[in-house]
């Protein structure tokens, strides 16, 4: 910029700026790159990442949310696809990889509408009314389900594990996964809902993926505090205690000065009668086993261990808090305040070794609303990735018990809202239907991508595909599973028969978070990057340090 031929300079000597289709260009290709990384992953047939980190850590993966996250990206377009992903984990659990594929070809294809001079509000605009009409349309294909019916909930999760590296284990896991959230589900005025805090998983290595299972309680990483206290309590009646049970410190510092020595046995007398109060309010209750978040005294631990009372200490809370839903008992935060209606209930609580460590296990509840899930695997890279396939499972369960609505899957949701954004491009004058075809043209990069990931040709199955969904045949999607019709995998076939069917909830996320990080993305048109620090600008002859020496403040030399 300059005035009368006097260039005055707006932005630091240091700043980067480029605008215009340029920029358009530069965050398109960053974005298109993140889809592209995580595209192979798609599907029951995509392929593992191997994410190494700067101090050497290993991840070998296949899950979108975890590639992404694993990444070190710079690039401030790129970052916003993955906060697409991060959102999409968040609110749904699963489908992130999904939301990223479907972001990067709607890029792509308005990259190519960028060349042909259509403006970014046009194409923005086409693409937010097309999304609206792509998620109303699946309204038409919902199924209704209930958490009663355990097999399409067996289906959904098996569903989410086809894509996941634990597929030979995968009964196993979606077994685990339906138990866990059937048992932790609450019902409401409006329907149920099931909280993800209240399953524990708890990995360990050793034996076989297969081997793993679901503990209707909880199993915490403690041992029993002495020796002389039982190790196996049958009928426990457990007492959750949030306070020390020793003699507390004074708040400050005091000064007893003893001048007859009898005086020091009173004062050990008086603090054991004190533990010994502590303890006796514990065996009033009728509790038999102690799980103490702070300090348990060693006095008091005799005392316990004299009564046959279990006991344990520094317990985490969120622990304790998995403990009480489990068992339905009451933290307390005061012993005198501790009764018998405060105690929680199981059939057993006992110490057993798991691999190499100890732990307690608090088994058998009458009606758990907090449950463990036990993860065996030969590695740390096995039951690390299993983990990761198991909350994909326990989320898209919980979306279809708290919904109760499902789609099926294998490309037949996609091509129904192609057809539907195609119709409503049909119906639109102007630039817009551009936008609009585009965007139906985009939905077809989940079935092209799973043909592709699968040594498909993606061409002839998305052709056969729109063929069979023109007939009529609105659940038919790409069968990648072992039952296929004919025995051939890769066939067209009905995604009801082949049980492949996704949460509504996942599949409508996804449409939004695609949607609105292109829209974001195709409306910059200006990028100005600050490189570096350095002093601020200064006007002409002005010194880095500020003013000439002498010139405001003091004089030089005067300090």
């Amino acid at each position: 910029m300059s005035l009368a031929g006097q260039p005055i300079l707006i932005l630091r000597e240091s700043t980067e700026r480029s605008k215009g289709r340029d920029a358009q260009k530069n965050n398109i290709a960053a974005a298109t790159a993140i889809a592209e990384a995580v595209r192979s992953t798609l599907g029951p047939r995509g392929l593992d990442k191997m994410l190494i980190d700067s101090l050497g850590d290993v991840v070998i993966t296949n899950d979108g949310a975890t590639i992404l996250e694993e990444l070190d990206v710079e690039h401030p377009a790129a970052k916003l696809v993955i906060q697409v992903a991060k959102s999409q984990d968040k609110n749904v659990g699963d489908g992130t990889t999904t939301a990223v594929v479907i972001a990067g070809e709607l890029l792509k294809k308005g990259d190519d509408l960028l060349a042909k001079k259509i403006h970014g509000t046009k194409i923005v605009s086409g693409y937010k009314k097309a999304a609206s009409v792509a998620i109303s349309s699946l309204e038409d294909i919902i199924v209704s389900t209930t958490p009663d019916d355990r097999d399409i909930l067996i289906k959904i999760a098996t569903t989410a594990l086809n894509s996941k590296s634990v597929h030979m284990a995968k009964g196993v896991i979606a077994n685990i996964s339906v138990d866990a959230i059937t048992k932790i589900m609450e019902k409401t005025s409006s329907g149920y809902t099931a909280d993800l805090d209240n399953i524990k998983i708890l990995q360990k290595q050793g034996k076989k993926l297969s081997d793993s299972y679901l503990m209707e309680g909880i199993a915490i990483d403690k041992e029993v505090l002495h020796q002389s206290m039982p190790r196996d309590m049958k009928d426990a009646k457990i007492a959750l205690i949030n306070t020390n049970i020793e003699v507390s410190k004074t708040e400050f510092d005091a000064e007893i000065r003893i001048s007859d020595p009898m005086q020091v046995q009173s004062f050990l007398d008086n603090e054991e009668r004190m533990i010994r109060d502590m303890v006796d309010n514990i065996i009033n209750t009728g509790a038999n086993v102690v799980i103490c978040q702070k300090g348990i005294d060693d006095l008091a631990q005799h005392f316990m261990a004299k009564s046959g009372i279990m006991a344990v200490r520094r317990v985490k809370k969120s622990d304790m808090e998995k403990i009480s839903r489990a068992t339905g008992g009451k933290i307390v935060t005061s012993l005198e305040e501790l009764t018998t209606e405060d105690l929680g209930s199981s059939g057993k609580v006992y110490e057993t070794k798991l691999g190499d460590e100890n732990y307690i296990y608090i088994e058998e509840c009458p009606s758990p609303r907090a449950v463990t899930v036990i993860l065996r695997g030969a590695s740390k890279y096995t039951t690390d990735e299993a983990e990761r396939a198991l909350t994909d499972a326990l989320s898209v369960v919980r979306n279809v018990v708290e919904d109760g609505e499902m789609i099926y899957g294998g490309g037949s949701a996609e091509i129904h809202m192609h057809h539907a954004v195609k119709k409503l491009a049909d119906e639109t004058p102007g630039k817009e239907k551009l936008a609009i075809q585009a965007f139906a043209d985009a939905l077809l990069v989940i079935p092209t991508t799973l043909a592709e990931n699968s040594g498909l040709d993606p061409l002839d199955k998305v052709g056969e595909l729109i063929v069979a969904y023109t007939k009529g045949k609105k659940n038919h999607g790409i069968d990648l599973t072992k039952h296929g019709e004919g025995g051939a995998i890769g066939k067209v076939g009905d995604m009801a028969k082949a049980g492949v069917v996704e949460p509504l909830r996942v599949k409508t996320q996804a449409i939004k978070s695609a949607s609105e990080s292109a829209e974001l993305i195709l409306r910059i048109d200006d990028v100005i990057a600050v490189k570096g620090g350095g002093e601020a600008a200064m006007p002409p002859g002005m010194p880095p340090g500020g003013m000439p020496p002498g010139m405001g403040g003091m004089p030089p030399g005067m300090m």
